[in-house]
Formats: structure tokens, sequence, C-alpha cells
């Protein structure tokens, strides 16, 4: 008992030294799971790195580096044109697609790429008289969606940890579950904060507002979400411009733009197709597939797509999992399973996990979360009392749907980029409380659909 209480402290003290002093948090827990497998646990250090989830690596680096491709080479830029100018001066259309294109973008490879999004959308939204804090909830929301696809980051986590664990979790029912959510919240959002006024108002141009110098908009690093960062000002690196481009504005797709497209839905087609049928897709190895034709279409872009593989969340994923492959062996995860079921009812310990994963979250690494907590709910899923998918599906989506507070890197990013300097005190006080109600309603929402139908039924 005192090695397996010894080995969780270290697990938490080594996320508490890592915020504390800004340092990646995959590799102190690497060399921490390398310290108490050999002098706690006195297990060979074969076994150790064996731990090493190299399944989920091949995962994120084939996916970062096929949409790599697709970033460098424009064509996430024409997508984007081509949408906004379809939607013209609706209005009311306008946050649904930009949920829709956040989404898309935060569905390839890194949920934080799709905050390329936030200014040109809070953009749009000062020029079209759109409610600040509805524009950045559907760009908030659409990357929490978009993050759960099986090309993304949390997806990739949340289905690989459970599978890993033996536990069958359909990636399309995981993501699936993320969009419904999100889309639920997203009209929670229409309703609170001015649809209604749009929906009166859509098709009337709104009175342009002050144009805001480009060196004020913010840019992001779309890296991995292991390390976040503040937002930082600078100019405004997108192509996409804040007003809605018009036909003959738009540059017309190039032989390597459509090479890509062409690859893009033939990559998600064969992951619809394979897990239609009842057989599990290597998303990774098809990405290094697909991605392999596109590098012998487009060299140039495939060489700049290297340095976008997401290598920082790899190692963040990679050292978390192996420390709690290590407390699994020592038999800390058993025991851990074994606090939470003397809780006496299940469904409060389900609600008890979900909520740590949100109110957690909210503060730092939601990767790092997902990692941690998912295989420390397994034990309660071993027990048969709780539906496994269920469980798993409402711990990732309670602790991503929190990220729009101002606290993390999303909302964040969200309040620097409120065009409107005056908004920003409202912004940060109104994303505070949303996201500090998603602690508590995500959990309630999200067992109270998923774990509880499954328990009766």
């Amino acid at each position: 008992m005192t090695i397996e209480l010894t080995a969780l402290v270290i697990f938490v003290g080594v996320f508490a030294l890592a915020a504390l002093r800004n340092a990646h948090l995959g590799v102190l827990m690497f060399a921490a799971a390398s310290g108490v497998g050999l002098g706690l646990a006195h297990m060979p250090i074969d076994d150790i790195v064996a731990g090493f989830p190299v399944d989920i690596l091949v995962l994120l680096v084939g996916v970062t580096y096929f949409f790599g491709i697709a970033h460098a080479n424009g064509t996430i830029d024409r997508i984007i044109e081509a949408a906004l100018a379809r939607v013209g001066h609706r209005r009311v259309l306008l946050p649904i697609v930009f949920f829709l294109l956040t989404a898309g973008i935060s569905a390839m490879g890194s949920p934080l790429g799709g905050l390329v999004m936030a200014p040109i959308g809070m953009m749009v939204a000062n020029k079209r008289g759109i409610d600040p804090m509805l524009m950045a909830l559907s760009i908030g929301t659409g990357l929490s969606a978009g993050a759960f696809a099986p090309t993304s980051l949390f997806g990739i986590v949340t289905y690989g940890t459970a599978q890993r664990a033996g536990v069958d979790l359909s990636p399309l029912v995981l993501f699936a579950v993320a969009v419904v959510i999100n889309l639920l919240l997203l009209a929670a959002a229409y309703v609170l904060f001015g649809g209604s006024q749009l929906l009166r108002r859509n098709g009337v141009p709104a009175t342009p507002a002050t144009p805001v110098p480009s060196e004020q908009l913010v840019t992001v690093d779309s890296g991995g979400p292991g390390a976040a960062a503040p937002a930082h000002e600078s100019r405004s690196h997108s192509a996409s411009s804040p007003d809605l481009p018009t036909g003959s504005e738009r540059k017309p797709f190039t032989g390597n733009q459509i090479a890509t497209v062409i690859a893009m839905v033939g990559l998600v087609g064969t992951v619809i197709a394979l897990s239609l049928t009842d057989r599990k897709p290597d998303i990774g190895v098809l990405a290094f597939a697909f991605g392999a034709v596109l590098t012998l279409f487009d060299p140039e872009s495939a060489k700049k797509a290297i340095p976008r593989i997401d290598w920082p969340t790899v190692l963040l994923v990679g050292g978390i999992i192996t420390f709690v492959g290590v407390l699994d062996h020592i038999g800390a995860i058993d025991m851990f399973g074994e606090y939470a079921s003397h809780i006496g009812v299940p469904l409060l310990a389900a609600l008890f996990i979900c909520l740590v994963a949100g109110l957690v979250s909210a503060f730092a690494s939601t990767t790092g979360m997902l990692a941690a907590l998912v295989p420390l709910a397994l034990p309660l899923v071993a027990s048969g009392s709780i539906p496994g998918w269920a469980l798993i599906c409402a711990i990732g989506v309670c602790a991503s749907i929190v990220d729009v507070s101002p606290f993390s890197t999303v909302g964040a990013t969200l309040v620097a980029t409120t065009v409107d300097e005056g908004q920003r005190p409202r912004m940060t006080r109104l994303l505070t409380r949303w996201g500090l109600a998603m602690v508590a309603v995500g959990p309630v929402l999200l067992v109270g659909t998923l774990v509880v139908p499954g328990m009766v039924l």
C-alpha cells in the first residue's frame, strides 16, 4: 500500500512541478516513470519503455504530417475563403459557419489549430454586429467538437487509451457524442447571446465598425495543446481576410490543392467505411499512406509539413502513459479504483471522475487530463456496473468543454482577439462563468445522457 500511494503522490507531484516551472510535462513524466519503475517497482528498464504508446505515436505523427501538407500548400485557406463567401450577409449563419470551420480544422490533428479562426471570427463578429461572446462560443464549441474526430488529438488519446485497455469504444461514437453535446451548447449560446436578434435582422448588412489595424490582430501557435501558452500580439499570418471575400477576390484551387482535398475526403471516407464494416481502421497508417501520395504530388509542401509534426504532444502523451503503465504494474490504478468504488454508488463515482476532469482541465492541459484520467477510470469500468464506452466518452467531453475558460489557451485567445477592447473585461467575466458552469453542467449532462441509460439497458 505504501508503494502504491508513494507512486500516486509522485505522479501528482510531477504535474504540479511541471506547472510551477513551466516545464514540459511529458519529459518529466518519462523520467519519473523510469525512476519509479526502477526504484520502487524493481521493473526491468525494457518493461518500463515498453509502456510508451507507439501506436498513439504513429497516429499523432501520421495525422499531423498529413494535415500539415494541407496547411503548407494553402488548401485550408482556400476552404475557409470559399465557405465564408457563400454566407454573404446572412449573419445568423455566421456563428454556425465558424463552428463548422473551426471543427474541421480542429479535426486535422491538432485541436489548437482551430484557433487560427479566432482572429477572423472575432473581426467578422465586430463588423457584422454579432455579440463577441456568441462568436467566441461558436469557435470554442467547434474546436471541442472537432478535437474528438478520429483524426484529432483528443479523439486519438481517448479512444486509443480505451482500446489499449480493452474497452470497446468506437472512434465514430466518441466523435458523434462530442458533436451533439457541443451543438447543444452552441444552441444555448444562441439563446443567451443575441441569436434571436440576428434571426430578425438576417440578410440586412450591418454598419461596418471602425477598422482595426492588422498589427492588433492576434496569432496563435497551432502546435499541440500539451504546453499551453498565452496568445501574443503580432501581425496576422492568416491568408483569409476578416471581410467576406467575393467570388472575384478568391483565388482558384491549384492542382495540388485539389489533390489535397481529394486526399482529405479519401482519408475520412476510408475511416468511415472501415468502421461501418466492423473493421478497426489504423488511422495513423492511413494518414501516412495518403500523406505519401501527396508527398509525390507536392514535395515542397511535404517538406514544410515536417516541422508541423506535433512532437511536443507525442512526448506529453507518451510520458504520461508510460508512467500510468508503471502505476498499473505496481497496482496503484487498481487501488484508485477500489477507493472510487468505496463511494458506494457507481453513478456518484462516475460523476466525481467527470467533475475532476472538468475542474482540472479548466486550468491545465486537457490532453494531460485525458491521458491520466481515462486509465484511472478503468477499474470502475472493470467492476461491470458502469458501461465503459459511456464513462470514457463522458470524461473526454467533460475535460474539453471547459476549455473556453480564460485561464486556458483557448479562452485566453478568444479574449485577446476580441476587437473592441472595452468588451474584453466582459468577455473575461462571461467566459469564466461559462467555463466554471461547464464544470458542473458537463458531468450531469454527460453522465445523465450516456452513463445512466447504459446502466439501465
